[in-house]
């Protein structure tokens, strides 16, 4: 069965001069599309569903973090992947996120066609609205292959985003030991 996706493929292929009939790239197209559409899936969910009621009342009011969630996704300017990990941090008023759920938010946005600073935004901006945190944290440190495979073909690079919303970007000390838990401060 092929699709529209699979067929853009094959010209993909042809146009680099390319044989898309030729024994090893037969089912290229194919595969590919496939490929594309689970990078992509973020573009399905929804985060209403994602979140599915997992917040749970706590009369917690102390930071909640979660760091070293890795992340993978494809910049929008090359359609190549950028790899990095999701440090996120809030603090509950009433309630707390399921665990997971911070992971599924980070990939859900990470799953889209994106730029690290968008993607780190969308993060903290969405994690803000579905627990009504006293503020919200968001580091995320990435490689951008467009970045290590062309152009200025940097291998070391690391590129480094926040946000950081309300108690976060309010005090310092909160940010400070927020900073602290995830390792990027003395």
């Amino acid at each position: 069965m092929s699709d529209e996706l699979d067929l853009y493929y094959r010209e993909i292929l042809r146009g680099l001069g390319e044989d898309p009939d030729r024994e090893g790239l037969r089912e290229t197209p194919k595969r590919a599309a496939k490929a594309m559409r689970y990078l992509c899936h973020g573009y399905e969910q929804n985060l209403d569903e994602l979140v599915n009621g997992a917040l749970f009342a706590s009369d917690n009011d102390e930071m909640v973090t979660v760091k070293d969630i890795e992340l993978y996704s494809l910049c929008e300017h090359h359609l190549l992947p950028f790899i990095g990990k999701a440090h996120v941090a809030y603090i509950p008023t009433g309630k707390v996120l399921g665990l997971s759920k911070v992971a599924r938010i980070v990939d859900m946005f990470a799953r889209r066609l994106q730029i690290q600073e968008n993607l780190t935004r969308q993060v903290a901006d969405a994690v803000q609205r579905v627990t009504g945190a006293a503020g919200v944290a968001v580091v995320i440190e990435a490689q951008h292959m467009c970045m290590m495979m062309r152009g200025v073909e940097k291998q070391n690079s690391v590129m480094s985003t926040s946000v950081m919303l309300g108690a976060f970007r309010e005090s310092q000390n909160t940010r400070h030991e927020f900073l602290k838990l995830i390792g990027r401060s003395n």
